[in-house]
């Protein structure tokens, strides 16, 4: 093993070949005779080279990686989409940078400080809750192309995708609803997201075309993870009459919730009717399957690593806002209120 970084020289001399011939192989170059090729191939095995790209990018003044920075990475949505994000740049010829905030904007800072030192070519951004469009604009500067993906930041113009949040919640508590309840919180997220007010804002909709008034105390807030969700269930039950079904912010938020009412006793998709927002995988396979409304996180994934691209490719391009569709599915763990 040589003690020192092994280098194209050190290449070039152990397969008797110009310098310029191995920089040909490494960059795939049809140029290079099949023979020469292999050879160059076995020697760069044999010596361990490991190519830096970093170097390469500098030399050429270019890119091969983009920046994909989560707020959430624990839930399953967001590595349903960070799938669909590395899926595209791969078959690009890019690497995906992953970070993930736990939604924290003071990590949310360091994580894209640290990213942007590595010069990405783009950076595909899902919010940490409260943050500050101005100040990330500081840390990233003006000339990357940035997407932000599901929660909107002011004073920012980038790329936007947002997936359909009012309509979706509408037409979850639509089809409560229709079931015959009337008593429909909405559990879940904090009201200074503006994810968590577009869903807010369509489940109001659709109780305010009902002739329902909305009960502050049955608007919820927690976390949007599973274990915030169910040491929260508690909260709606406490006032009489208590909601028969809730509108839950998302997924997580719903099988926390089915949890929660569990341990109470309360039998989901029987006593009690829930819904999520996202249908991740395990939507599908819970005990009861969830009703939820459908966005396709690793779809939305490939849109947004498609746009990162196309943005990459033709930096003249003005920013533009992106909708991405929502629809309901129905399972198990929506039912008629007791006794209707």
């Amino acid at each position: 093993m040589n003690p020192h970084r092994v280098t194209l020289a050190d290449i070039a001399r152990g397969c008797d070949v110009s310098r310029a011939t191995v920089s040909l192989v490494l960059r795939n170059s049809p140029l290079v005779a099949a023979g020469t090729r292999k050879k160059v191939e076995a020697e760069l095995k044999r010596q361990g080279y490991v190519y830096n790209r970093a170097a390469a990018n500098l030399r050429q003044r270019t890119s091969s990686s983009v920046a994909l920075v989560v707020n959430d990475l624990s839930n399953p949505f967001f590595a349903e989409f960070a799938a669909g994000v590395d899926e595209t740049l791969g078959a690009a010829g890019f690497v995906t940078l992953l970070g993930s905030t736990g939604e924290s904007t003071e990590q949310q800072r360091r994580v894209l400080s640290t990213l942007n030192e590595h010069a990405p070519a783009g950076i595909i951004l899902s919010p940490a809750e409260h943050s500050d469009g101005t100040e990330l604009l500081g840390i990233v500067g003006a000339h990357t192309p940035v997407l932000v993906f599901n929660r909107q930041l002011s004073s920012a113009h980038w790329d936007f995708l947002a997936l359909d949040n009012r309509r979706g919640a509408r037409r979850a508590t639509e089809h409560l609803l229709q079931l015959g309840h009337r008593r429909i919180a909405f559990f879940g997220g904090h009201a200074d997201s503006s994810s968590c007010r577009e869903r807010r804002q369509g489940h109001a909709d659709a109780l305010q075309a009902a002739g329902i008034a909305i009960e502050p105390q049955w608007l919820v807030e927690s976390a949007p993870t599973r274990l915030q969700a169910a040491a929260q269930t508690g909260a709606l039950f406490v006032r009489d009459p208590a909601p028969t079904a809730a509108v839950c912010y998302n997924d997580a938020v719903a099988l926390g919730l089915m949890l929660g009412l569990n341990a109470r006793g309360c039998r989901p998709g029987h006593d009690f009717s829930v819904t999520g927002f996202d249908d991740i995988p395990e939507a599908a396979v819970s005990l009861p399957a969830l009703t939820t409304v459908a966005t396709d996180p690793r779809a939305r994934g490939r849109q947004a690593a498609e746009r990162i691209l196309e943005r990459v490719r033709h930096p003249e391009l003005v920013p533009c806002e992106m909708h991405a569709s929502a629809e309901l599915v129905v399972r198990d763990s929506s039912c008629p209120p007791p006794h209707y």
